[in-house]
């Protein structure tokens, strides 16, 4: 029933993003198919690997293609209502205008070009330490060498120092490697779950609803079996194991239940986990026996009162000696965070207690990938050894971390008290992350409207959002939501006065909508 309810808008969305002519360049109309053998295309969308074919990734969908061509449009001085699209459909931070970490930068920055910089009075002597621990892990002390598949062998063992001191717990650095982002890392775990085989006997995944588009794309593209479980909206987004052993007997009749992924603090959620939550779900996936796949990225980014970051092993390692052989895989990244460091592409994952043979199988994985970027390594390691009291930089690299997360925790209370005072809006505290999921209560006129154009009304909705003001969201359809609920999800990340203006157009448009469709 689940996939019933998402599928229709995210094909609607596959399907515009194909075809678009303007993202094609050409006429589609007009285009010209050879029959002869000799001129056929190898490939063609009728006998490529169907399963990527059903991959959909919403956050980069046909409503922000528009967007990109909206922008065209004004450098081309054609009128708006508007002076600029304010894209709020996706967590990249320095687009949107935060402000690089100078000390994370300037060891990058040695470590890329140490002859000239090493020598250099502009950089602190702490940046210079750091470059030179990575470089001399390097093969010709050079970020230009491959790395260890696994990644830089001292970049690891400062990320299970960091592992090791924020949960109380050992960490081995021969549990955790270097990935392209935290998403190439959950695909290397997924990965080892799929079953090969087709049907009933599917590996099953489990997710939230809503969720974070990658793992329904990847499910897809490994042919794998959604296991779609609710969070639970009217009280904060939260997570019930009756929830979780609904959704897993439901499925069992379709595949082969694997895994279960929780993303905290969450995506697109913006809730943090509570300690007997987190508790109560170990709990269950013990119980199922389920590995665990714990999406961490967000765990700096906490703002409300009374919510803090629990890691999954923490709290694993400390619920007795029965859980601590459960299989756990935990994910971080340079993306998210106060670093917001996207383009660096840098991320790890931790596995613990995986089968000996298992393991082997996974470090012969990624060693077909050869490593992963040595300059996002380096970009990781600063995230996970940074300035200690005492040394130079300490000062500098505080003032910018609190800068940036005290103006998230700003911004987080801005749209979330935005949003309920509209009429026909509500929408939880933002207590993490760098979202916000609010539900708009869809006027039956709006969803009449929304049919009679072919797509659904929370589609509709973000699309005459868009053109009416310049603001870039992405329907909730995208994310999963319940039969019959209509939400966006929007980032948290423009400037706080941008934001404000943001919060303005907003206004105006949501009032206009529904005035126009009550």
């Amino acid at each position: 029933m689940m996939r019933r309810s998402i599928i229709p808008a995210s094909r609607w969305m596959y399907t515009r993003a194909v075809v678009s002519p303007s993202v094609l360049g050409r006429d589609v109309g007009t285009c010209n198919f050879h029959t002869s053998s000799q001129n056929q295309k190898v490939l063609s969308v009728d006998n490529m690997n169907p399963f990527v074919k059903n991959m959909e990734y919403a956050v980069r969908g046909p409503i922000v293609i528009r967007a990109g061509e909206i922008e065209e449009e004004l450098k081309k001085g054609i009128k708006k209502n508007f002076k600029d699209v304010i894209r709020a459909n996706i967590g990249d931070c320095h687009a949107t205008g935060q402000k690089p970490l100078t000390f994370l930068r300037q060891v990058v920055a040695l470590c890329t070009d140490p002859e000239r910089l090493m020598n250099s009075p502009d950089y602190p002597k702490d940046a210079k330490e750091r470059a030179k621990r990575i470089l001399d892990g390097c093969g010709g002390r050079s970020i230009g060498a491959y790395s260890d598949s696994a990644g830089v062998r001292v970049i690891r063992e400062d990320i299970a120092k960091y592992i090791s001191e924020r949960d109380g717990h050992p960490s081995n650095p021969d549990d955790i490697f270097l990935c392209t982002g935290a998403s190439d890392g959950i695909k290397t775990i997924m990965k080892l779950m799929m079953t090969g085989k087709d049907g009933a006997e599917r590996a099953g995944v489990m997710i939230p609803i809503p969720q974070y588009p990658l793992y329904t794309a990847t499910i897809a593209e490994y042919n794998a079996y959604p296991i779609s479980y609710y969070l639970d909206e009217e009280n904060a987004w939260s997570l019930h194991a009756s929830e979780l052993r609904r959704a897993l007997n439901e499925a069992r009749k379709h595949c082969i239940p694997r895994a279960l992924v929780i993303i905290n603090p969450g995506n697109p959620t913006g809730q943090v986990l509570s300690r007997p939550n987190i508790e109560e779900i170990i709990n269950f996936a013990k119980e199922e026996n389920l590995f665990l796949m714990a999406d961490e990225v967000y765990q700096h980014n906490v703002y409300a009162e009374g919510s803090a970051f629990h890691s999954f092993k923490k709290v694993l390692m400390e619920m007795g000696p029965k859980y601590k052989d459960m299989e756990l895989a935990s994910f971080m990244s340079t993306s998210k965070g106060y670093m917001g460091e996207c383009g660096f592409r840098g991320g790890y994952c931790e596995v613990i207690n995986l089968d000996p043979a298992v393991k082997a199988m996974q470090v012969k994985s990624i060693s077909a990938k050869l490593c992963s970027s040595v300059s996002g390594q380096t970009a990781m390691d600063v995230v996970v050894n940074p300035p200690r009291p005492g040394e130079p930089s300490y000062e500098l690299f505080m003032q910018e971390k609190n800068l940036v997360l005290g103006q998230l925790k700003e911004k987080a209370e801005l749209v979330a008290k935005t949003f309920n005072s509209l009429e026909g809006m509500s929408c939880n505290q933002v207590q993490g992350a760098m979202y916000a999921f609010p539900q708009v209560k869809m006027p039956e006129a709006a969803i009449e409207a929304a049919q009679k154009r072919g797509m659904p009304a929370d589609v509709m909705y973000c699309f005459d959002l868009l053109e009416s003001t310049g603001i870039c969201v992405v329907p909730g359809s995208g994310f999963g939501q319940k039969p019959g609920t209509f939400h966006f999800r929007t980032t948290i990340l423009p400037p706080v006065e941008k934001l404000k203006e943001m919060m303005e157009r907003f206004t105006q448009f949501h009032v206009g909508f529904m005035q126009k469709y009550k």
